[in-house]
């Protein structure tokens, strides 16, 4: 079901603004232990430029943030968690393409 949730908002994400955006997953170093620690990720990351949205998993220690290139970079991200007192290592950084290509 969120999984079904999360496609939905992607796509329109994308029928909104038919940019391409990027799709990346940063592993935090300290870990993230509780819901206060997802809640301060999610709510500091989204106010970076570009940020369209943010999403944390606990089980997997993931921050998976889709974002605009052209508004920022990886290095930008990572310095936004660092920011907040969180080191990170990128897993995946991908495209998340318009319907249209």
């Amino acid at each position: 079901m969120k999984q079904t949730i999360n496609i939905i908002l992607m796509a329109l994400l994308l029928a909104a603004g038919g940019k391409e955006l990027r799709v990346l997953v940063l592993t935090p170093t300290p870990q993230m232990h509780c819901a206060s620690c997802e809640n301060k990720i999610k709510n500091n990351m989204r106010f970076e430029k570009g940020v369209k949205k943010v999403e944390t998993d606990l089980e997997k220690q993931h921050v998976t943030i889709t974002y605009d290139p052209k508004k920022n970079t990886i290095a930008g991200l990572q310095g936004g968690m660092k920011k907040i007192g969180y080191e990170t290592k990128v897993v995946s950084d991908s495209k998340l393409k318009d319907k249209k290509d």
